[in-house]
């Protein structure tokens, strides 16, 4: 058979992404902190982007006239009426403002307190700063020295104990080693044993010095069970007679509130057990938590809700918030005009074209934030006028419906953004919610707000009527609620709700 050469024509379709593209949906999903830092890497990346900072009103005349229209609070009237495919406002403004130096005269710390005594309002001075002592300065920088504090960890205040308490090298050695067996919640996770055949030292000497390690602060460390943490604690309020010990041998039983079974094992009346209950709730079962924790950062919302005069519900994007960077233009045209090195000039365009795109791409995600928002508000407007009790059921499907968006890019929108409203601050994601049919026919009910309901029920239950999930069951039925017994107990489960068996005990405990 002859061999011949053949033309074929085949037609093929493929989705491409530019890294454009690519950019423009990391920065949709992307959390207003995470955002911070990624702008900030582009400002150190890409010579022609800047940080728009707050200038004094002097300054303002020398701005391009459409800065104070990019700067501006968008809102669901102003920014939803915007064609997406506009120009960007502020995007051809200069950069050509003077900083000159003012206080020439004077010295660098005279300048700043001089800005921070006669500047309006709170905005003029650090009060954080003062308060820290680190002498932060007028326009909202921190002092170096607060860089540098930090809380010690549980390591460091353990090994600063251990340099006190224990005398000899030998036994600093060992408990350094116990030291690095300490985990973050407090306690010893290795086994004596091994631990004196790997020091090549006595078991009895490994002992010794735990021992000591667990009169350090905070009361419990280094224990190696719970039994033993809560045996510590207590024994240092003078709590641990024999009835409490017997108690701590039985904790299984306590986590059962089975407290009938306590009584026959320690002897005690059912006010005893009781008061040995209190004593209980009254230990840190993690001590080590204490110390060494990352600090809580608050949450920022993105987006606040505030109610108008005429009951409408105002949607506007926190400013906070959006990062402001600006495209440098008289630093193109410089270096444009003067560099006769194309491979420079080649550079400098792809910086202009990738800090164009970038301010583009933020302005498009705020506009794509207030969408999906101002939208979330009209569906719930139940939930933020009555409460959890009129949350609908909501799928990410009807928001992009409604909104002309794929159900992805909302899925991203939703993703670690917060909503302040007047019942609170909420994930986005909170709003959306299954659904749960009805039992007379009508509108289905949000599994959140069943949720909610069952927690009611179960709180205002009486020792004596202490609710079932089959008696949960035919409550929320009797209000309209289609529910199953498995899913009763699938939701308080979830809301960390013992069963009716283990409330019951307790509260014939207590009563």
């Amino acid at each position: 058979m002859a061999l011949a050469p053949r033309l074929e024509l085949r037609q093929g379709q493929s989705l491409v992404m530019t890294p454009q593209l690519q950019q423009a949906i990391k920065l949709l999903q992307l959390s207003n902190l995470e955002l911070a830092e990624y702008v900030e890497q582009e400002l150190e990346r890409n010579p022609l982007l800047e940080a728009s900072t707050g200038e004094p009103a002097a300054a303002a005349p020398e701005r391009d006239g459409h800065e104070g229209e990019r700067e501006q609070v968008l809102t669901s009237e102003t920014s939803l009426s915007l064609s997406e495919d506009g120009p960007m406002p502020g995007r051809d403004g200069d950069l050509d403002t003077d900083y000159d130096n003012v206080y020439a005269d004077e010295s660098h710390s005279d300048a700043q307190n001089d800005a921070a005594a006669t500047a309006p309002g709170p905005q003029g001075s650090d009060w954080q700063s003062v308060k820290g002592g680190g002498g932060g300065t007028s326009d909202g920088d921190f002092s170096f020295e607060a860089t540098l504090t930090r809380e010690p960890t549980l390591a460091e205040h353990l090994t600063e104990q251990m340099n006190t308490a224990l005398k000899t090298a030998g036994d600093r050695l060992i408990g350094a080693y116990l030291i690095d067996q300490v985990n973050e919640a407090g306690y010893m996770t290795a086994d004596i044993a091994e631990v004196a055949d790997r020091l090549g030292t006595d078991v009895e000497d490994v002992e010794a010095v735990l021992q000591v390690m667990q009169t350090f602060e905070p009361t419990g460390i280094c224990a190696r069970n719970l039994k033993e943490c809560l045996a510590l604690q207590l024994a240092e309020r003078d709590r641990l007679d024999p009835t409490m010990q017997v108690f701590l041998d039985h904790l299984e039983l306590f986590a059962k509130r089975d407290f009938e079974q306590l009584m026959k094992l320690t002897g005690a009346d059912r006010e005893d057990i009781a008061s040995m209950v209190d004593d209980i709730r009254l230990c840190d079962p993690k001590p080590g938590h204490a110390f060494g924790a990352e600090p809580v950062v608050p949450v920022v919302p993105d987006v606040f809700i505030r109610p108008r005069a005429d009951g409408s519900w105002m949607v506007e994007i926190n400013s906070e918030t959006l990062p402001r960077v600006l495209v440098n233009q008289q630093y193109y045209a410089e270096v444009t005009k003067l560099s006769g090195d194309p491979n420079a000039k080649a550079y400098i365009s792809e910086c202009l074209n990738n800090a164009n795109w970038l301010v583009k791409s933020l302005d498009q995600r705020a506009r794509t934030i207030l969408k999906v928002a101002s939208e979330i508000v009209r569906q719930q407007d139940s939930f933020l006028v009555h409460g959890i009790q009129h949350l609908k059921p909501l799928n990410l499907k009807t928001i992009a419906e409604a909104i002309s968006m794929h159900e992805s890019t909302v899925s991203r929108v939703t993703a670690n953004k917060y909503i302040a409203t007047p019942r609170g601050i909420f994930e986005m994601k909170y709003f959306f919610t299954s659904s749960i049919a009805s039992s007379s026919g009508g509108a289905a009910h949000s599994a959140e707000s069943v949720r909610h309901r069952i927690k009611e029920l179960i709180d205002v239950e009486r020792a004596d009527a202490v609710l079932s999930d089959d008696n949960i069951v035919d409550i929320l039925k009797g209000q309209g609620v289609d529910i199953a017994r498995r899913t009763v107990a699938k939701y308080r489960e979830a809301l960390n709700i013992p069963s009716s068996v283990q409330r019951r005990r307790e509260k014939k405990a207590y009563a």
